[in-house]
């Protein structure tokens, strides 16, 4: 049985990537430190359907913290999900905790993973947001990183150092960036978890800007699907991969999906573009497509029902 260990266990990506692996018969060692960024009570819940398997063992504690040798002493492959996300709070006195968890946290894994001698990936969470406002759209890999916003400056700085310690160590490294992933556990300060709770209980729905932004929305499953994907390939060692849903879809477009999925009016509350927020994303996911044979297979309007149901358990 391998052994694969995926950090962020018990968050909205991680959890959905752990329950995967082992349904195919994995044995995973979850790690999280259940911080209060949210409710702490929605990533008890995440993880309480991973416990019901014998080969799941839940670590709770924080990464600056663990003995990482011994954990990677057995451990095939590592995913790394976890991460101070979240773009508009990463401004002010907040910033040190991006630092703390999504560089320092990733360096430490980096020093561990290049004594490992079971490792054979590491698979790197990254964002859409270390693009900023790309000149291209939709955006390959190839174009030059300008993050907008102190997120996207951390996330970028810790993919980097994956690939300095794949040049210099050999530690085998993929980066999948991911773009705005939706669908059941997702965050409660992510977008369509808002929306859909909003509709739920009638509160108008906060849109920043003129709600004429664009983003590719990617739904989990098909994000988990990348990470089995980068974890198994040959080619993909040393490479970065843009994840994405492959349409880029205006904001007002969405709301009108939501509005006919929920059969509930929607009030829209216009307020001042946020600072940090791209204005368009778009990912080119050509080399995806080609390298790690993946493609996004689910629909928005499937994938926003899926959430709609879940949505509905919850509140």
């Amino acid at each position: 049985m391998t052994t694969s260990i995926v950090t962020g266990v018990a968050g909205f990506i991680g959890s959905h990537l752990a329950e995967a692996l082992l349904k195919q018969g994995e044995r995973v060692i979850g790690i999280d430190e259940f911080n209060d960024y949210y409710e702490p009570s929605f990533k008890r819940r995440n993880v309480s359907s991973l416990e019901s398997y014998s080969s799941f063992e839940l670590i709770e504690g924080s990464i600056h913290e663990l003995n990482w040798q011994d954990l990677l002493a057995n451990a095939e492959t590592l995913y790394h999900q976890a991460a101070q996300a979240g773009v508009r709070a990463s401004w002010g006195e907040s910033f040190r905790h991006y630092t703390e968890r999504n560089i320092n946290a990733t360096q430490i894994i980096l020093e561990a993973a290049k004594e490992s001698k079971s490792l054979k990936r590491l698979v790197f969470a990254s964002s859409s947001s270390i693009y900023g406002n790309a000149e291209t759209l939709p955006t390959p890999e190839s174009i030059c990183p300008q993050p907008t916003s102190p997120y996207g400056i951390t996330k970028l700085a810790a993919e980097y150092l994956c690939f300095l310690y794949y040049r210099n160590f050999q530690v085998p490294v993929t980066a999948l960036r991911y773009f705005s992933v939706y669908g059941p556990r997702q965050r409660p300060d992510m977008a369509f978890h808002k929306f859909f709770k909003a509709a739920m209980v009638g509160a108008p729905i906060p849109i920043y800007g003129d709600g004429q932004q664009t983003r590719d929305f990617t739904f989990v499953s098909d994000v988990v699907e990348a990470n089995l994907a980068a974890a198994t390939v040959p080619e993909a060692i040393g490479e970065a991969f843009n994840i994405g849903g492959g349409s880029r879809v205006v904001l007002t477009d969405v709301l009108d999906k939501i509005e006919a999925i929920a059969a509930i009016p929607i009030q829209r509350n216009y307020l001042e573009m946020a600072r940090g927020d791209a204005r368009h994303t778009g990912a080119d996911i050509s080399k995806a497509k080609t390298l790690l044979g993946w493609y996004p297979k689910v629909s928005l309007i499937e994938g926003l029902t899926q959430q709609w149901e879940w949505i509905q358990t919850v509140y």
